[in-house]
């Protein structure tokens, strides 16, 4: 049977304002937090838990966060014996992780994460000879990006580490098939991949909800990027793969993402996302009628103008579409004499 290509259904027309929350099902509580990019905000999520709460990501390490987390702790009287019992992760991401160490302090919770995100937070919070950052823009550098926006990525240094808490060096693992009671509902843990390397989502059947973090968004793409520690990854061939899972969750399930508004209509968009990676495979095929780097794609990509915080997505989200043709045969892979990539039908 194909997806269903209905419309997506909002039940809210409108996010909580800073402090507040909205129920948008019995127990489960939607909070949003600023964030200083051009996606200015994220969604958390608290569940009631029995005779406590827990919490669903976290929003990024600034103090306007810490002043918006302050009311709640007052309004749901989070602190305390019936306070926050655990602070689920779903990624290692800055604005999902990024107050997660704060939080467990303040609120005497624990941590939960996938192994692989714990890790990566930790070692990216810990990087102090900065070997992420040096390797990132030599890697940008070999997949053709000019000397103007290489200077300003060395100049720019790697920001993760001002934009989380320290991370928490205990944690609790959480991982693929396990079921999670909190409050009145089991959880079921489904693992998304490529836009993270073991990214949480979590599927209650009895509340009918999918908080799918950054896997599933509505009307927006999650980035999906080639990054220099892994090179010759193939994660736009991971997240099609783990897209398929969600066919399997009734089409009428509340889907609670990590940015825009919760929305019904799963198999639609899940299908939708699926079509758009298509679709820019085909165009990055079309632009392939000579030799060119990840860094001449971006434009068949990205039809707006960048910034360097967007550049960094963009050009790993380049690399991750060529890569998902060449590793399956469909194109080549050359190297020029001054250590550029380039590709082109083969």
């Amino acid at each position: 049977m194909a997806p269903d290509s209905a419309p997506l259904i909002f039940p809210h027309d409108e996010a909580p304002a800073g402090g507040t929350t909205i129920e948008v099902a019995p127990g489960i509580h939607w909070l949003r937090m600023p964030l200083p990019f051009a996606l200015d905000h994220i969604n958390l999520w608290l569940l009631e838990d029995g005779d406590g709460w827990t919490i669903v990501d976290c929003g990024i390490a600034r103090d306007e966060t810490k002043e918006l987390w302050g009311r709640h702790f007052d309004a749901k009287a989070l602190k305390g014996p019936r306070g926050v019992k655990r602070v689920i992760v779903t990624h290692f991401h800055p604005d999902h992780v990024g107050l997660a160490g704060w939080l467990c302090e303040e609120l005497g919770a624990e941590l939960w994460m996938s192994q692989t995100e714990w890790l990566m937070a930790q070692a990216l919070s810990i990087d102090e000879r900065n070997h992420v950052h040096g390797s990132r823009v030599e890697f940008y550098r070999m997949h053709g990006l000019g000397q103007d926006w290489l200077e300003q990525f060395a100049d720019r240094g790697e920001p993760y580490r001002n934009r989380v808490a320290p991370v928490p060096s205990v944690f609790r693992r959480i991982q693929a098939g396990e079921r999670i009671r909190i409050g009145a509902h089991d959880w079921d843990v489904l693992i998304g991949r490529g836009h993270a390397p073991e990214h949480a989502c979590l599927h209650s059947p009895s509340a009918g909800v999918l908080i799918s973090g950054d896997i599933v968004l509505p009307k927006i793409t999650p980035n999906v990027s080639v990054w220099p520690s892994q090179p010759e990854a193939d994660p736009l061939g991971e997240y099609l793969d783990c897209l398929e899972q969600f066919f399997d969750l009734p089409a009428d399930t509340l889907v609670l993402p990590s940015h825009r508004l919760p929305f019904h209509g799963l198999h639609s968009r899940v299908q939708a996302l699926k079509d758009h990676h298509d679709d820019r495979l085909a165009d990055v095929l079309g632009a392939l009628d000579q030799p060119r780097t990840a860094a001449d794609i971006l434009p068949v990509l990205f039809r707006r103008k960048l910034d360097l915080h967007q550049l960094g997505f963009a050009i790993g989200e380049a690399i991750a579409h060529l890569a998902y043709l060449h590793q399956r045969g469909r194109i080549r892979r050359d190297r020029r004499e001054d250590g550029v990539l380039v590709y082109s039908a083969g």
